[in-house]
């Protein structure tokens, strides 16, 4: 599954979703987790709410996963209208860290959060609930 990483410097989990000048998009399997690309967003100035968060849905639209530091509430209903589950982690939180942890839970038995988007990924649907990402 892919997974994106709200990052301002590709290593670490360290920015709003509405505010992140990026994302780090791995895919990660049982086996691991590969970097995928760094997707930049481009700056567009006067930009209002609407259009930020529409801009960062599409540039990490193909993921199951959003790892942030915090959203705010109109977009994590819009992020998980779209399939897609954020799991908050703390500010700073190393993105290699976060794709091991992920890489454990698949290969163990997932918490019910993670098991759920599995099975809506698998069925081709989803369910969206978001997850603080303490579990685990």
């Amino acid at each position: 599954m892919k997974v994106a990483f709200a990052t301002d410097d590709g290593s670490r989990v360290n920015a709003h979703f509405g505010q992140s000048p990026m994302f780090a998009v791995y895919n990660v399997t049982k086996n691991g987790g590969d970097l995928v690309e760094l997707r930049r967003l481009p700056v567009v100035l006067n930009q209002d709410e609407a259009g930020k968060i529409e801009s960062r849905l599409e540039a990490v639209g193909d993921c199951t996963l959003i790892f942030i530091m915090q959203i705010g509430a109109s977009a994590a209903a819009r992020v998980t209208r779209r399939k897609i589950m954020p799991v908050k982690v703390p500010f700073g939180s190393p993105i290699d860290e976060q794709v091991k942890r992920l890489v454990e839970m698949l290969q163990g038995k997932p918490p019910m959060w993670l098991a759920k988007v599995l099975r809506a990924e698998e069925e081709g649907t989803g369910e969206g609930e978001e997850a603080d990402g303490t579990h685990g």
